[in-house]
């Protein structure tokens, strides 16, 4: 398991911090775990999944 930190996400999904905090909180994005003192990270297979679903609506428009 490999953790993420908020860089290695954004570069991974092309969003924003802001974006991802907002996707956050509206539930649509997977919630960071708490590493300690300040620090989060999200777990990259969360992240590697949210981007399949992505891709999943995107071909079901099709």
């Amino acid at each position: 398991m490999r953790i993420l930190r908020l860089r290695n996400v954004m570069e991974k999904t092309g969003l924003a911090r802001s974006t991802i905090y907002k996707y956050i909180d509206a539930g649509t994005f997977p919630k960071p775990i708490d590493l300690g003192g300040r620090s989060v990270g999200w777990v990259d297979s969360e992240i590697d999944g949210w981007i399949a679903d992505k891709i999943q609506e995107r071909d079901a428009v099709s």
